[in-house]
């Protein structure tokens, strides 16, 4: 049981450090420090960095991925009800569900995210291919039957568009909330933000293709 309680307090820390400073400027020191550790702790419970990296990921997307597998598969049993509004919807919902609706986890999970593509991370992308590439190609392939006049590359283009507007807004949903009560007035809920988000995101993967 100390052991349990130990690993998490190391993640606990790590998530949370790695989301305000980024992967390369947080080192183990900061981590062990902060979450009482010394550094064998970390080294015998992870072995590296990485490994720590992948396992606050692993934290988030095990429960993620697996929520989103068993919506999917729904959703290829009735081929002809898929839209893209209800895949993004189910994306959305198994973030949210797994994060047990807390608006906190989601923005440390979504600000860790575009950590993982703006920061030189390649382990990273090695990680998610084999152990989330398969549920991800399912959820692209769906995504494409959605919109089928949408040719492959401008599919690419506009799901890294969509993932771009998707951890901004979520990991930035508290001030962004303010601003707009300070500017407009309006108190909007976090499922209003991203009932508008959602709309936002399906109106641009489905748009008409540019001139050029």
């Amino acid at each position: 049981m100390a052991q349990i309680g130990t690993v998490d307090r190391i993640l606990d820390t790590a998530e949370v450090l790695f989301a305000q400073k980024g992967f390369a400027e947080t080192s183990l020191r900061a981590i062990t420090s902060k979450a009482g550790v010394n550094l064998a702790a970390v080294n015998y419970h992870f072995g590296s960095k990485e490994a720590l990296i992948q396992a606050v990921f692993e934290r988030f997307l095990n429960p993620f991925c697996a929520r989103l597998d068993g919506l999917l598969a729904e959703l290829e049993s009735k081929p002809d009800s898929v839209t893209i509004e209800r895949l993004l919807a189910t994306l959305s919902q198994s973030a949210v569900a797994v994060q047990r609706g807390d608006p906190q986890r989601v923005a440390i999970f979504f600000r860790l995210s575009g950590l993982a593509y703006s920061q030189a991370q390649g382990h990273l992308r090695r990680f998610f291919r084999e152990h989330y590439g398969e549920v991800f190609s399912r959820f692209l392939h769906q995504l494409a039957v959605a919109v089928p006049d949408v040719p492959p590359m401008e599919v690419f283009w506009r799901v890294h568009f969509a993932l771009g507007a998707t951890i901004f807004t979520l990991s930035g949903m508290d001030p962004l909330r303010a601003i707009c009560r300070s500017d407009f007035g309006v108190t909007l809920s976090p499922q209003q933000v991203n009932d508008r988000l959602l709309s936002f995101l399906a109106g641009g993967i489905r748009a008409a293709l540019p001139a050029s």
